[in-house]
């Protein structure tokens, strides 16, 4: 019942993270999204995510385009900053917010349409230019909105839920990314929120340009037989590269493992992420490796999952640009307006 507002009261006995927040503060509006949509269990892995890494709603800013998957932001941390933008246009608005306030975390939510037809310029670009951001894509392989089209991202030979098929190539995300330069590149499945959490909260605290792509099942127009965006045809043909666990290094107190059983990644704030590979021969810190492996797998009709490359030691568009540490839109007038003087000299260092 989508009308019905939730309650604003929480239990007191609910289970408060470090910095004081419910799950339930996490939480936004009331999902209007058909019933079983995978999207709304990506909303709910964000929600655990944030709660989990003690983040402060506030400092969180969400944006995203339009279609279902845009809808989303406004099911989840309802306290946070958000904007709705145009069509496709969630990169560009998201890389000016960057720059006039880096010290927000930016969650970018985007569909296949939104992200690989129209928006797949403002894509490629936000991937290219390191903007530090999570931008997630919810994968569902058609036009929910309007009715059930196939999407850019949908596989060739795969059918309509009138029986039409599809003729075209597919658009892989997740091959763009890699090619255009993103340090943090994985790929979810709704139904595997066990998976989908840890990788979550590893692009959160990543420190530079984050990508996921999530296949996430349309109930309504693409989860029947011939569909491969379908919950039974993702779980046949899922093949998990490695099984991911985030670490808070501050409270991280087991044994080390044994050599080879597992690959620890450090993050930006000191935390770390423990891969355990399933595939001995699959290093996720080697890029040409990643794209071989996810073509590898894309040619036997399987879908890879996990993180699929991670850079370790990343560069964001303010180190590419050397901007100030101090957020711009915090500068004064004297700082931002210097003077003739200084204008002339920035001049002639361009001559």
């Amino acid at each position: 019942m989508t009308y019905l507002t939730k309650p604003k009261l929480h239990h007191p006995t609910l289970t408060r993270n470090k910095v004081g927040y419910t799950r339930r503060d996490y939480e936004g509006k009331v999902s209007t999204l058909c019933a079983g949509c995978g999207h709304d269990s990506i909303s709910a892995a964000i929600v655990q995510a944030c709660w989990e890494l003690d983040i402060a709603p506030h400092r969180v800013a969400k944006l995203s385009g339009i279609g279902c998957s845009s809808k989303t932001p406004d099911y989840f941390l309802g306290a946070s900053h958000g904007f709705n933008t145009v069509h496709g246009r969630m990169p560009s608005v998201l890389t000016g917010a960057n720059l006039a306030n880096r010290e927000l975390l930016y969650l970018g939510v985007s569909g296949d349409g939104d992200s690989a037809s129209i928006g797949i310029g403002q894509f490629a670009h936000a991937m290219r230019r390191g903007v530090r951001m999570v931008y997630i894509v919810e994968n569902n392989g058609v036009y929910g909105l309007t009715k059930g089209q196939f999407s850019a991202t949908a596989d060739r030979g795969s059918k309509a839920k009138k029986g039409a098929v599809n003729n075209d190539a597919a658009i892989d995300l997740v091959g763009i990314a890699l090619q255009l330069g993103a340090t943090y590149v994985g790929r979810g499945f709704s139904g595997d929120k066990a998976q989908l959490v840890p990788l979550i909260k590893g692009a959160i605290e990543h420190g530079g340009a984050a990508f996921l792509d999530v296949i996430s099942p349309c109930v309504a127009f693409n989860n029947h037989a011939g569909s491969t965006r379908s919950y039974d045809y993702v779980r046949e043909h899922n093949e998990a590269v490695n099984r991911i666990d985030f670490i808070d290094l501050d409270a991280e107190v087991n044994a080390a493992p044994a050599p080879g059983e597992a690959v620890d990644i450090p993050s930006p704030d000191g935390g770390t992420m423990r891969l355990r590979k399933l595939h001995a021969d699959y290093d996720p810190t080697d890029r040409i490796a990643a794209m071989n492996q996810v073509a590898a797998y894309a040619a036997r009709g399987e879908i890879a999952t996990g993180l699929l490359y991670v850079d370790p030691e990343p560069r964001d568009m303010h180190q590419a640009l050397n901007t100030v540490a101090t957020p711009l839109n915090t500068l004064r007038e004297s700082e931002l307006c210097p003077g003739p003087e200084a204008l002339e000299k920035l001049n002639a260092s361009l001559r």
